[in-house]
């Protein structure tokens, strides 16, 4: 009887998603998890400890001992070790963003092109069950043609901790919009099946990390006030299709309004409701079968774990040797256009035009 062997696995950036990956993959049979590798000596060493693992304190000889790797750094260190773990055909689940800018996410994106391995984006929220049964429902065209999606992703007092790296322009490429608007963006075009976008209107704005009477409970790190704060808090967006369709953006880390993670579809034939924090869907439809009539549905589906389906379907992919077919580096790509898009449009006061741009269409999602 042969016996396959384990994916041997590496992680590069050990702070708290880090840990987090390392815990999922130790509920996955048939991985190895073969070391952590940060700059911090001291993260390197309890990483080891923790998960009984070697340490690297450098990338490329992880790389040369594992099938994979996780990028789990801040977002201006992504393209670094992607593009090495890639250069060398080993395949990469790189948490999103892509990058920190546009330039690095095309690097990235050019140098999966060029690789034997493939690189995967860390999009774990379409692993969610609700998510899965929703977008089902639209490929089946039970709401017809998609019109438009509303995304909204709003806490109401949720900065990750003024003066970390997470408010650093220059390390996380952005603020609000990058951290957790990434995700209402993806989601969004993910449900519309990455269409063309032609035109982008944003404005963003900086109202809660820079005053410093900031009120809140509770954050993801520890607060150095509004010092260092020169990121965005906040941002509202309007995508017009090159197909008809448009998407309406609310994102914000603070504001003033109850917190909300919303998907509204709207289509011809149908639409829905997707409160993707509590997992709620509804559809919305209406017949004149035996008299006009609507008819609201609420959908039940099992509790799930989208990082721990997330990286099985990463694994199951290395396995077989075949792209996952989802969560690509071409849909990230698109996801990171529409950011530097909006950021572009707050900038200059004005819409931009992304006519030409091309939808993610790669070789694995044909």
């Amino acid at each position: 009887m042969t016996t396959t062997p384990p994916v041997r696995i590496g992680i590069v950036g050990l702070g708290n998603i880090g840990q987090h990956h390392a815990d999922k993959l130790a509920l996955t049979d048939g991985v190895d998890l073969v070391g952590g590798m940060d700059v911090d000596p001291e993260a390197r060493a309890r990483f080891a400890s923790a998960y009984d693992c070697a340490e690297y304190d450098d990338a490329t000889r992880l790389v040369a001992d594992a099938d994979a790797i996780i990028v789990t750094t801040p977002n201006r260190f992504h393209e670094p070790y992607a593009v090495t773990a890639l250069d060398a055909d080993t395949h990469v689940l790189v948490e999103k963003p892509l990058a920190h800018d546009l330039a690095s996410a095309e690097r990235i994106a050019e140098a999966a092109r060029d690789s034997e391995a493939f690189c995967m984006v860390g999009f774990n929220n379409r692993f969610r069950n609700p998510v899965e049964v929703l977008a089902e429902y639209v490929q089946q065209g039970r709401f017809g043609n998609l019109t438009h999606v509303d995304a909204n992703y709003l806490r109401r007092r949720g900065i990750p901790g003024r003066g970390s790296w997470f408010t650093s322009k220059d390390v996380a490429g952005g603020g609000a919009l990058v951290d957790i608007g990434v995700h209402a963006i993806d989601l969004a075009m993910h449900f519309l099946d990455f269409p063309e976008i032609e035109e982008v209107s944003g404005v963003t704005r900086q109202t809660f990390g820079t005053d410093e009477d900031y009120a809140w409970i509770h954050m993801w790190g520890e607060d150095t006030g509004p010092g260092d704060f020169d990121v965005e808090d906040s941002a509202t967006a309007f995508l017009r299709c090159a197909d008809g369709t448009t998407v309406s953006l609310d994102v914000a880390w603070a504001t003033n309004r109850e917190e909300n993670e919303t998907y509204h579809l709207d289509g011809t034939e149908g639409g829905a409701r997707l409160d993707r924090s509590s997992g709620d869907l509804r559809l919305y439809e209406a017949s004149r079968d035996g008299g006009n009539h609507l008819a609201d549905t609420d959908i039940e589906t099992r509790p799930s774990d989208p990082h721990r389906d997330e990286q099985r379907a990463f694994v199951e992919a290395i396995r077989s040797d075949e792209h996952p077919g989802r969560n690509t580096v071409e849909q990230g790509l698109a996801v990171q256009r529409v950011i530097d898009a909006i950021y572009r449009s707050a900038e200059s006061g004005a819409a931009v035009e992304l006519t030409g741009s091309t939808a993610a269409e790669t070789e694995w999602d044909r």
